[in-house]
């Protein structure tokens, strides 16, 4: 009887502990039968990543960056997909044939969430934030047909990497200050991390169009205060964690290089330990 060779998959960033990410994946492990795959979480920032990567060995298929590692793996790897490269991040590393290949899954979890939403191809968006999640929401808007943008942040100057970003996709952005910008929009967007938004909640949700949707990506605690109040006045809403699901989704496609990803399996049990975690 032939064994199968373990495999190994982690995800790296700093903080770690909270990841959803080895719920998600040992999820689509457990389903598909890889019962000889492995996923872990390991805790490691900018200062420790090459050594990290560099100390691999031939069983390990795959990781999954977070932040702040997305933009420092750029330079370790031997190839780099085009999306990754013009969003400047890549949020995934797949080893195959001998090399390091990075790749961005963020923008197509964004797209997959709204699209689950009913939300395709809005006109027009505003995007709350200006780090690397909002340069994924712009390339997923571009990507979804949208070219102007309103970008909304807190300071200008700290703004110019996700405008790099725009430009490389072709995407026309008018910046804007949080005191100063109007959230009247086919879509919503906010990148900001929990409780940032809060602030905004009233005020954004008066001025959403009836048929607009926000998508907020926190997914723990929920509902958010921006998304409690979207969701109050009759507007779709979108949590963080489709995006994150759907990424993660990907990201397993890519690893083991299969298409048969249980998407349900996944989602159930990311529902799950958010709620666990919510109970406790």
């Amino acid at each position: 009887m032939t064994m199968t060779p373990p495999r190994r998959a982690a995800v790296l960033g700093s903080p770690i502990a909270h990841s959803l990410s080895p719920v998600l994946h040992r999820a689509a492990y457990a389903a598909m039968g890889l019962r000889e795959w492995r996923y872990d979480a390991i805790e490691c920032d900018e200062a420790g990543l090459a050594g990290q990567i560099g100390g691999l060995g031939p069983e390990w298929a795959g990781l999954s960056l977070t932040m702040p590692l997305k933009r420092a793996v750029l330079p370790l790897l031997d190839s780099v997909s085009d999306l990754a490269l013009a969003v400047g991040g890549a949020n995934t590393v797949v080893f195959r044939d001998g090399g390091r290949h990075g790749d961005n899954t963020d923008v197509y979890g964004i797209v997959q969430a709204l699209a689950e939403a009913g939300v395709c191809g809005p006109a027009s968006a505003v995007v709350l934030g200006g780090g690397a999640t909002a340069a994924s929401a712009i390339a997923a808007l571009r990507e979804m047909g949208l070219a102007e943008v309103t970008l909304v942040v807190r300071d200008k100057a700290r703004a110019g990497e996700t405008l790099s970003v725009a430009e490389r996709l072709g995407t026309t952005v008018t910046v804007r200050s949080f005191g100063d910008f109007d959230p009247a929009a086919d879509l919503v967007v906010s990148t900001l991390p929990s409780g940032a938004a809060d602030a905004l909640a009233e005020r954004v949700a008066a001025r959403l169009p009836e048929k607009a949707a926000l998508f907020d990506v926190v997914y723990a605690p929920w509902p958010t205060a921006l998304a409690a109040a979207a969701g109050a006045r009759g507007r779709t809403v979108i949590g963080g964690l489709p995006m994150l699901l759907h990424q993660a989704v990907r990201q397993v496609e890519l690893m083991t290089g299969r298409a048969d990803v249980p998407v349900e399996a996944m989602r159930a049990a990311g529902e799950t330990e958010i709620a666990r975690r919510a109970a406790s």
